[in-house]
């Protein structure tokens, strides 16, 4: 089976074995590589702008994971200290505890709604 090409250039028997069908091609394969320059500048730009967002993101998750350890330290020792309480106080403090977080979330449900 012989090569018979796509693009038939007038006046040539074989479309495209002359110098204007080679020329015709040439410029062809021009624009086609313009058109994919066009389309690696753009392929470019946008994985710049990938890269750019997720070097923010991993910023922003570092200053958040910071964040949570900080609160995890206040949240560790508050605990410490109800355990000590606990202990040296007996049954009545637990019980007080029990009332002083109702009265909280009571006032927290009263200033929000």
């Amino acid at each position: 089976m012989a090569y018979r090409s796509r693009f038939h250039v007038p006046g040539t028997p074989n479309g495209g074995n002359s110098y204007e069908g080679s020329a015709y091609l040439e410029n062809q394969n021009d624009n086609l590589l313009d058109g994919l320059r066009d389309k690696v500048n753009t392929l470019k730009r946008v994985t710049i702008n990938i890269g750019d967002d997720v070097r923010e993101q991993n910023r922003l998750l570092g200053s958040m994971e910071s964040d949570f350890d900080a609160s995890r330290g206040l949240l560790d020792g508050a605990m410490k200290r109800l355990g000590i309480v606990q202990r040296t106080g007996g049954k009545n403090v637990l019980c007080y505890l029990v009332l002083f977080s109702f009265f909280v979330f009571l006032c927290i449900y009263y200033l929000v709604r």
